[in-house]
């Protein structure tokens, strides 16, 4: 047995690991082995979605192949464990990008189909699982279902955003959508209060692909943050990406996010991106994944680790709503400097537990402080329920049963598809009986 953790590293339980390499061969492997578990790629999901405690841990990284590339219709066929970055490489410099990628490129294939990964430009692309043609799942049957938005599409519905629990994704078809080159124009732009950012959301989705904001959670009822923005450019060129990664290179014994460090941390980062404001050519890498750099950041939280917090809710609730979890959040004397502001547009997206829905976002780190985390959770939670919203499995290590229920109303329907053979410490925590 191996000690397993996400990115949260909330805990660190014991599996099995089995790794799969050959595509072929994955639904035998499945069938073959008796005990249930969860698919495992980069582990880069921060709480225990992708965890199955004293069961299997099917490790996909093994499957890191590319199929089959159509360069005039910019069609991929590629196994799941493929890291998005290995796409970006491979299809930038041909005219190609993913149409949607999250703040890391460092996740598998198989992981951004499992939730349905969502990035700064869901006002104009949607979702990952939108841009998906079709897929191969293997189950723990021996089975092997081929699916996509027109071939099964009750199970491509049930695989998109389903959290790795209707088998395990071995292929899947992409479409990516063109691109003039790695090179960006964007703009910062400082703002305070959240109706200046509504009407930077609102005026900037016309003219901008990419927006998204980092908001100072302990700035008060001002509320100061950074609007960032940006569109692909032709005939431009910036500064190449260094290519230097450093990494935190051990875990301290305190969380080096807390009350004495975030203030300044957080007004010192406000100033230097002030200072930044205006236009500038950009390199895609920096601005879509700017923590790539920094390798095991996650260390940063202390031997406790650390949750994030991501929900969404609806836009007529949604500007009360992240008031009342800002203040919230200063009452409890916490905050975060990971905080993403950002909103979410009109299309549906394809699964049937997919985290995306048209309204507002807000991302949030907390180190783990135990029962005080807990009691500020329960307070954003009785916020985000009123405002009819919801929480991303992605990120969730403690979501109560009823929550999750209320926030994803398909999933008796999701229930049907389940792989009775696969299972993690999300779904027994949520879905299983109690």
């Amino acid at each position: 047995m191996v000690a397993l953790a996400s990115w949260g590293r909330l805990e660190c339980p014991a599996h099995r690991l089995e790794f799969l390499t050959d595509r072929d061969q994955v639904a035998a492997r499945l069938q073959r082995v008796a005990e249930s578990g969860i698919a495992y790629g980069m582990g880069r999901s921060y709480g225990d979605i992708c965890l199955a405690p004293n069961g299997i841990s099917w490790q996909t990284r093994g499957l890191d192949r590319f199929i089959a590339f159509d360069p005039v219709a910019g069609r991929l066929i590629c196994e799941a464990g493929v890291l998005l970055r290995d796409i970006q490489r491979f299809a930038v410099p041909r005219g190609w990008m993913l149409p949607v990628t999250p703040g890391t490129q460092l996740v598998t294939v198989g992981g951004a189909i499992a939730n349905d990964v969502h990035g700064k430009n869901h006002h104009v692309f949607g979702a990952f699982g939108n841009h998906v043609l079709g897929l191969r799942l293997a189950r723990t049957d021996g089975s092997i279902i081929d699916c996509g938005p027109q071939m099964q599409p009750d199970w491509f519905a049930a695989t998109i955003g389903g959290m790795g629990l209707t088998g395990i994704v071995v292929t899947a078809t992409l479409q990516l959508r063109p691109v003039p080159g790695p090179w960006l124009v964007t703009e910062t732009v400082p703002f305070v209060g959240l109706d200046t950012f509504f009407e930077l959301a609102d005026s900037s989705e016309a003219e901008w692909e990419y927006t998204v904001s980092w908001i100072d959670c302990l700035s008060g009822a001002a509320t100061r943050g950074l609007f960032m923005r940006g569109n692909h450019r032709a005939g431009v060129a910036g500064k190449l990406p260094h290519g230097k990664r450093r990494a935190v290179p051990f875990v301290p014994p305190i969380s080096l996010v807390n009350r004495l460090s975030l203030r300044p941390f957080n007004a010192a980062y406000y100033e230097l991106k002030q200072r930044q404001r205006g236009l500038k050519i950009e390199h895609y890498e920096p601005f879509f994944y700017p923590l790539d750099n920094l390798l095991a950041w996650n260390r940063i939280y202390g031997p406790k680790g650390f949750y994030q917090y991501q929900s969404v809710m609806p836009r007529a609730a949604g500007r009360d709503a992240i008031a009342a979890m800002l203040q919230a959040i200063a009452v409890a004397g916490e905050g975060s400097f990971l905080a993403v502001l950002k909103t979410f547009g009109q299309r549906e997206s394809v699964g049937m537990m997919s985290f995306p829905q048209a309204g507002v976002t807000l991302a949030l780190d907390f180190p783990n402080k135990g029962s005080a985390t807990q009691r500020l959770f329960a307070r954003l939670d009785a916020i985000v329920q009123e405002a009819g919203g919801r929480i991303y499995p992605a990120k969730d290590a403690r979501m109560s049963r009823a929550m999750f229920t209320a926030g994803y109303p398909r999933l008796q329907e999701f229930l049907n598809y389940r792989d009775p053979g696969l299972h993690s410490a999300f779904s027994q925590r949520l879905m299983d009986p109690p």
